[in-house]
């Protein structure tokens, strides 16, 4: 139940007393519920399905921002909603269970008002199998839907793979209408190449882009029996290597096609692409990324810009998959792209604004995206992610499952977002408009990220005198001449273990984290080259560290030839073979970066959410990883992964949270979280190597997302409500008081 501010404590106490005017009463008030079309909820108020938006997530705590629609201001909101993941069946009705790497196109028939979706060879069911036991894939997948959330099978593009891939794999389809034709690109992740050992079968001649023809997005399609991309060596690399020539995405700007294709192996390209699409210019080929940072393109237009969106680390991790979409822009559709800092994606200290990630509900690994625009000209983000509760297709092995997602695309000052910052959905939503003549849902309101509070001066320490504070202590101490605290700032060399339970671990320095929610923020500088490979993997920053196999860390790291900001978490024991690390990226590198870490909490888990920032000022998401409450790790700084570098923090800042500008939706009921001060157990204790964090337990556990951030003990907005009930039944009783009055003196007067 959302908790009312003072003027809606008002009006629910007049509602009570029945003396609410009629415009006050239908305020914000849900109507009468009905069944859509496609069976979808529908509600008869505008209001209600607003607030329903506004509501949908925790993280949405926010006051107005300049936020310009798609096609500007609407006076209602579409009536259907949905809720993810997107509904997909396969043709004797069973559920398809996933779909990776989308793309959607919408038919270009007027006799055929419907939208295409196409998704990677994978398999849909895990109950449906092969005479040999083996999961049947389905080779690109092909579903039809006329309302972008309902869709059913229509067939598989290319079931029989084309001779001119070997035994390769067809991935990340990307279909376009040009010249009266569909033309479907996908990856073929091998080629035959030559045989140089005589034995008949042929070499991997490397990955490429084909392409297929159709006259209808729903087929048959016909492969042009060669690729549109050859294989080629990544650039300024060994001639005899293969680049991941991976993930094509197909554009027409002024007239001229393009082509984009690449992975982390050779970055991102883009080259002119002929008229017919079936042929490119490698004489026209132009880098746009850096390598080892992004895959998946997709750009799209927007006022004047071309905004590259590309996803970023690994895609397929079960439940500790990190995957995350960026953006860059630029004037020119083949760059340079850069970020909302200014930041070029060919940078070695990589650019690229965080977009879509994880935010700590159902959904991680939010990635390899595709747009769609609904009727109304409204933008919407499709993806594919992982159900942290349901990661992986057949229960006991780790092929990752990944569904398909879809939310709305609001611009603000510019920038595309997804839901206002809000981030993946699992909460029903305004469905997009795809009846001709119904109005879309108004812009999602701008997310406000929570702020630091008061500093805890106990855990605190800006390094100005000669020594670490005293809260400070070592787990395997390393030797004193590779750290030291000198002119207001904590120097510590890189150490060339890494942090694990694997024989010579990296030394960390700890203290113990406050109670309840917190900020923890350091300034950090690795003094590896801003350019250049390879110091792997030479990193700095903070870390929330319970044991050597469990910690969240934030680190400033070196990655073959980029610099990125890592967010990564840790986990142990797990069974053999499966995942225990996965991690995500977050905005760029400096000469110093600022990174942060909030703790919050929900009901039943901790929520740790990073930030990483160029100027203090403004903070980029990098996404949020979940411990259970029971879970109470310590404040660590580390500097490790590769020796003869200096990792240097100029402070570290532990404060409370400051109050929420507007409460998100909480149980009245629920108890306040108390104050957030400094405990006994700040103070420095020895640890010994292994062993858990003595920090006092998690605060109150009934408080959500976002929304544990009154560390008074008074909730304003619930004063508010008790506010406005009294006050309307004191303006009650003094009416009846008056009107009593007024009957006596009448009957007064008769007598």
């Amino acid at each position: 139940m959302r908790k009312l501010s003072l003027a809606a404590g008002f009006t629910a106490a007049a509602l009570l007393l029945g003396v609410a005017p009629a415009a006050a009463a239908g305020a914000g008030i849900a109507q009468p519920v009905a069944t859509g079309a496609n069976g979808a909820t529908t509600t008869a108020s505008a209001s209600a399905s607003a607030s329903a938006s506004a509501s949908a997530s925790a993280a949405t705590v926010g006051a107005p921002a300049s936020v310009t629609p798609a096609t500007g201001a609407r006076a209602a909101v579409a009536a259907n909603t949905f809720t993810n993941p997107l509904t997909l069946t396969l043709a004797d009705g069973r559920p398809a269970e996933q779909c990776a790497d989308p793309d959607v196109i919408r038919s270009a028939d007027p006799a055929d008002a419907a939208w295409y979706l196409f998704c990677t060879r994978d398999a849909l069911d895990s109950e449906e199998t092969n005479p040999d036991g083996s999961l049947r894939f389905y080779s690109i997948p092909t579903y039809r839907s006329t309302d972008l959330v309902t869709w059913t099978f229509v067939t598989e593009a290319l079931p029989e793979k084309p001779a001119w891939i070997n035994d390769g794999d067809m991935w990340a389809p990307d279909v376009v209408f040009l010249n009266g034709k569909y033309n479907l690109y996908y990856t073929a992740t091998k080629t035959v190449g030559p045989d140089t050992n005589g034995d008949g079968v042929p070499d991997d001649g490397g990955a490429a882009i084909g392409v297929a023809t159709s006259d209808s997005p729903a087929g048959p399609w016909t492969d042009s029996g060669g690729p549109v991309v050859a294989p080629a060596a990544p650039p300024g690399g060994n001639p005899n290597d293969r680049r991941w020539t991976f993930d094509p995405e197909v554009i027409t700007a002024d007239g001229q096609n393009y082509l984009y294709y690449g992975s982390y192996f050779g970055g991102l390209s883009v080259r002119e692409l002929s008229a017919d699409g079936l042929t490119t210019d490698p004489a026209t080929q132009v880098q746009i990324s850096i390598s080892n940072r992004y895959e998946g393109t997709n750009v799209v237009e927007h006022d004047g810009y071309y905004y590259l969106l590309g996803s970023a680390t690994n895609c397929c991790a079960g439940p500790l998959t990190g995957y995350g979409v960026f953006v860059g822009r630029s004037t020119s559709p083949t760059g340079p792209f850069v970020d909302k800092t200014g930041t070029s994606l060919l940078a070695g200290r990589v650019g690229g604004t965080p977009l879509l990630h994880q935010n700590g509900n159902r959904w991680i690994g939010t990635g390899h995206n595709t747009m769609a625009t609904d009727l109304a000209g409204t933008s919407w983000i499709v993806y594919h992610a992982v159900d942290r509760n349901d990661p992986y297709m057949v229960e006991g092995e780790t092929y990752t499952k990944r569904p398909v997602l879809m939310d709305r695309i609001d611009w603000v000052d510019g920038w595309p977002t997804v839901r206002g910052g809000a981030g993946p959905s699992d909460t029903p939503q305004p469905a997009p408009v795809t009846v001709a003549g119904q109005a879309a849902a108004p812009a999602s309101t701008p997310v406000v990220q929570p702020k630091p509070g008061e500093t805890i001066a106990a855990l605190s320490d800006d390094f100005d005198g000669d020594a670490l504070g005293a809260q400070w202590s070592w787990i395997r101490q390393p030797d004193a001449s590779s750290f030291g605290v000198a002119d207001g700032s904590f120097s510590f060399d890189t150490q060339a273990g890494d942090l694990g339970p694997e024989a010579n671990a990296a030394g960390l320095v700890t203290e113990a984290a406050p109670e309840g929610d917190y900020v923890v923020e350091t300034r950090v500088s690795v003094n590896v080259p801003a350019e250049g490979c390879c110091q792997n993997y030479v990193q700095g920053g903070i870390v929330l560290y319970t044991d050597d196999g469990n910690f969240i860390k934030h680190a400033v790291s070196s990655i073959w030839e980029t610099r990125q900001t890592e967010f990564a978490k840790r986990q142990s024991p797990v069974p053999a073979g499966y995942p225990v690390y996965g991690n995500g990226v977050g905005g760029p590198v400096g000469d110093e970066t600022y990174l942060r870490i909030v703790r919050q909490h929900s009901e039943t888990e901790n929520l740790y959410t990073g930030y990483t920032s160029l100027d203090g000022q403004t903070w980029d998401e990098s996404g949020t990883w979940t411990t259970p409450l029971g879970v109470t790790p310590r404040i660590g700084l580390v500097s490790m992964a590769g020796s003869g570098f200096t990792t240097t923090f100029d402070y570290v800042r532990v404060s409370g949270l400051a109050a929420a500008p507007v409460e998100p939706p909480v149980d009245p009921t629920t108890p306040p979280v108390p104050p957030v001060t400094p405990t006994p157990s700040a103070t420095a204790v020895p640890i010994v190597p292994g062993a858990t964090s003595s920090a006092a337990p998690a605060g109150d556990p009934d408080a959500i997302r976002r929304g544990s951030l009154s560390q008074t003990g008074a909730d304003g907005s619930t004063l508010g409500l008790v506010a406005g009930i009294a006050a309307v039944l004191v303006v009650a009783g003094l009416v009846l008081v008056l009107l009593r009055r007024r009957a006596a003196k009448h009957s007064t007067d008769r007598s």
